[in-house]
């Protein structure tokens, strides 16, 4: 189980920004999602967290250019976890059970690997730099050690193979 903490301002992750967004937009297409771009400064619709987090409001994700990678792919994840009869009434809050939570941070991690010069690496760094919280203490540790429930769920729900990679 992660839970966010507060982060400094500063701190360096892969931004929107920084990456390929046709890449992204394609990666969010394969699952019937869309990419909304935010003007920079304005509020994020949908934002749980608010700030520069990403939001989600039925079938789409918001950004920022500062929105950090690993938000974009973890609220990314949270529509991708749902039924597609689901995520059209969802609006800032996708989720209500740990499972679906956890799943969620597992398929974010596993997305990772979707995007060039990105990565699981690359993410679980950032998660962690940014202040997840996990049980073993990193986000590797926990994806690597403890996360079985989360990768069985996705498995079960068919959004892996048995392998864990992307069906």
């Amino acid at each position: 189980m992660h839970s966010p903490i507060s982060h400094p301002a500063a701190v360096e992750v892969l931004r929107l920004a920084d990456n390929d967004e046709a890449a992204i937009r394609a990666l969010l297409a394969r699952y019937d999602l869309s990419l909304q771009r935010v003007e920079s400064g304005a509020a994020i619709p949908g934002s749980f967290w608010g700030d520069e987090e990403a939001g989600i409001i039925g079938h789409t994700v918001y950004a920022r250019d500062d929105t950090p990678l690993h938000s974009l792919l973890h609220e990314a994840g949270h529509l991708i976890v749902l039924p597609p009869e689901r995520r059209g009434a969802v609006h800032t809050d996708a989720t209500d059970s740990i499972e679906e939570e956890d799943a969620t941070c597992y398929l974010q991690i596993v997305l990772a690997d979707e995007l060039p010069g990105v990565g699981r690496a690359r993410l679980m760094s950032d998660m962690d730099a940014w202040g997840y919280s996990f049980r073993l203490g990193s986000t590797r540790a926990w994806f690597e050690q403890d996360a079985e429930n989360a990768r069985r769920w996705l498995i079960e729900h068919q959004l892996l193979n048995t392998e864990g990679q992307l069906r």
